[in-house]
Formats: C-alpha cells, structure tokens, sequence
C-alpha cells in the first residue's frame, strides 16, 4: 500500500510527457504540412509525365448504390433526379467504383521522426510520398484511402483532404497499419519503417492480404539505419518504448546488426511475396520521385511484381 501513492505519481508523470511529446509532435507535422503539400504536388506532377494513367471502366458497371457528393468532385457526377428528392446531393456509384480502392497508409508513430543531420525524417518521407501518389491516382480515376483516417474519395483535393485527415486523426498512431479488411479489388499500399517484431510485421501482411487485395510493402530508412556508422560509446534509446542501452564500442556492433537487419528483411519479404505483394526498400538519402515512379510503375502493371533480390539497389 505504501508503493501506490507513488506509482499513481509515476503513471501521471509518465502520462504527461506522453501527451507534451505527442504535442510536439503535432505542432511539428502542422507546421511542416503546408511544404508538404506543395513538395507532393511538385513531385507527382513531374512524375506523371512518365507514366500512363491506371484509367480503366472495370469488370462491373451496374448500379451498386446511391452516395453522398462530396466537396471537389465534378458536378457532373451529381444524380439530379435523386438529389431533388433530398436536401443533399448523391452520386450514382457504380460496382467497380464501389469496390476498388488504393488504400495508402503512411507511418505517423514516434520511430518515424528520426533523421540523419541535414535529410528528411522518415516521417515527412512517408508523407511525401502519400500524398504524391495519391495526387497521381486521383487523376488516373482511382479512389483513395486512409485505413481508419479517411473513407475512399476521388476528390480533386486529394492532398489536402489526406493532410487534413491526418492532421484530426482522432487515434494515437500505431507501428503498424490498423488491421482492416481490404476488399479482393482492392490495393494496399504501406509506407513505414516496419522495424517492429518481425513476426508483427508478418502477421499483419498476411492479414491484410487473406481477403486477396493485391499490395506493397516500402520500408522507409534514414541511411544510418542501413550502415550503422556509429562508433565509441553511443546511447541507443528506443523512441515509443522508451527503452535505453549504453554500447561502449558502438562498431563491433556492425556486423552482428547488419545481419540481423537482412533476415527481417527477408522475411518480410518473404511473407509479401507469398502473398504475391511487392517490398523494397527506400532511403531518405534517394529521390522521393525514384519511390513514387517505381510505386506508380508496380501497380500500373496490375498488381504486385516480384520483387527485386537483397542486396539489388533500393528506391
């Protein structure tokens, strides 16, 4: 009974500097978000000189159901006879339109802010990247989503509603993408570090791929996390658990961490590749538009492609 006085205080304390961190961590992404916008902007457009629009009437053009307008999409769209029924507009949706959607999830969690001096967090990267392919498949006819964040939209302000769903996201972020349920038309696209549990990160692909939704797998890394340059007496700390470890020779470290690093690798490439979804691997030290092409390219041809061997180069 003595100890819970102060551990109530503990739990508080520990509380507290969660949600100050968390704030930070807001104030930080809303700052950047503007930049964001355009950076995405800029680069699909450049992109998209390149590429061929993923367009297409699909398999089922029968009436699937009846849905409501949405701001920024054509009003040529709107069926009139319906909405003169109503206060509200609605569009007639079609099975395919109804069925196929991108749904692209970008990693927000606190493992995601961290940066080499003078480079992109791995966070703005997975934005980045979002954003722009979003951009490209908006214009291509697709509809896109965020897993738990925002519903499937053809909007022609993809990017700011994307930036503005995040920015409200009403759950703490995870690891790991939340598990829902993909239809079989569907195509998931996942941008994260993926340096959780390697038996999470493929237990979570398998899920997301049983209903039969095609996908790809990015794992997005700050270039130290592939050398691991470090030397002398370094303090490691783990930045969602908290967890911290002093190594007093940081560099005999090397090897042992290269390898373990290559066998989560290849198993989660594994467990994407059973599932006939692609992985890579992007740095933050590459061009964003090399990620977004190879991406655009991949799901341009139908679905997931085998992917490239360890040790070919990364986007």
């Amino acid at each position: 009974m003595a100890l819970r006085p102060k551990e109530t205080q503990e739990t508080a304390t520990d509380t507290a500097v969660g949600i100050a961190r968390l704030s930070h961590e807001a104030s930080v992404l809303a700052a950047a978000m503007p930049r964001l916008v355009l950076e995405a902007r800029r680069i699909a457009a450049a992109v998209q000189h390149g590429v061929h629009g993923r367009r297409r009437s699909g398999a089922g053009e029968n009436f699937w159901q009846y849905r409501r307008f949405t701001d920024g999409e054509a009003a040529a769209r709107v069926d009139w006879r319906r909405s003169a029924r109503d206060d509200h507009l609605y569009v007639r949706e079609r099975e395919w339109e109804a069925a196929h959607t991108v749904w692209i999830w970008p990693d927000l969690s606190a493992s995601m802010d961290y940066a080499s001096e003078k480079l992109d967090t791995k966070r703005h990267r997975a934005l980045l990247i979002a954003f722009a392919l979003a951009e490209l498949l908006v214009k291509g006819g697709e509809r896109v989503g965020i897993p738990d964040i925002l519903r499937p939209t053809a909007s022609r302000r993809i990017v700011e509603r994307m930036a503005e769903a995040v920015l409200h996201a009403p759950a703490l972020p995870g690891s790991l993408p939340p598990a829902f349920h993909p239809s079989p038309l569907s195509e998931v696209v996942l941008l994260g570090d993926f340096w959780s549990p390697t038996a999470e990160v493929t237990a979570r692909i398998d899920a997301l791929s049983g209903g039969g939704a095609h996908g790809h797998v990015v794992q997005i890394v700050d270039p130290s996390e592939e050398t691991f340059p470090f030397t002398g007496r370094v303090a490691f700390r783990e930045p969602e658990g908290g967890a911290e470890i002093t190594v007093g020779r940081a560099e005999t470290w090397r090897a042992d961490y290269e390898t373990r690093v290559a066998l989560h690798r290849e198993a989660i490439r594994a467990a994407a590749s059973r599932m006939g979804w692609s992985f890579q691997v992007h740095r933050t030290d590459r061009p964003a538009s090399d990620l977004l092409l190879a991406l655009h390219m991949r799901m341009g041809a139908g679905g997931a492609v085998t992917p490239a061997p360890t040790g070919e180069t990364a986007a």
